[in-house]
């Protein structure tokens, strides 16, 4: 299931709460290539319960959009160990974002020697 965010609140306390990879997808409604993006992510969201999605309306939460740096949408960022790992402009394949979470998964499950 993808969660739409409609404040900066809402957005801080998935990304202080949870352990999880987060995929953020900023969109906008009038926006041909997040039109494109948005049933790839459902689809995503889907398939990968162990995967927190989220959708940010850059003209709803204009917060965010301007304390993330959103100049072109869509731009989708993948999240763990609470931090940006990755940004992505455009709609790309399904299969791309697969392997970014897949990634993701593998680096956030491996253990690191401290």
């Amino acid at each position: 299931m993808v969660q739409m965010i409609n404040s900066k609140e809402e957005f801080d306390a998935i990304l202080n709460e949870t352990n999880w990879v987060i995929i953020a997808d900023f969109f906008a409604t009038w926006c041909w290539p997040c039109k494109v993006l948005g049933p790839v992510i459902e689809q995503l969201a889907e398939e990968h319960p162990d995967v927190k999605f989220v959708k940010i309306d850059v003209d709803e939460v204009t917060e965010l959009a301007e304390e993330y740096g959103i100049t072109s949408i869509p731009t989708v960022f993948i999240w763990y160990n609470h931090e940006i790992k990755e940004g992505f402009l455009w709609a790309n394949q399904k299969e791309f974002y697969e392997e970014k979470i897949q990634n993701a998964q593998n680096e956030l499950n491996t253990p690191t020697n401290n």
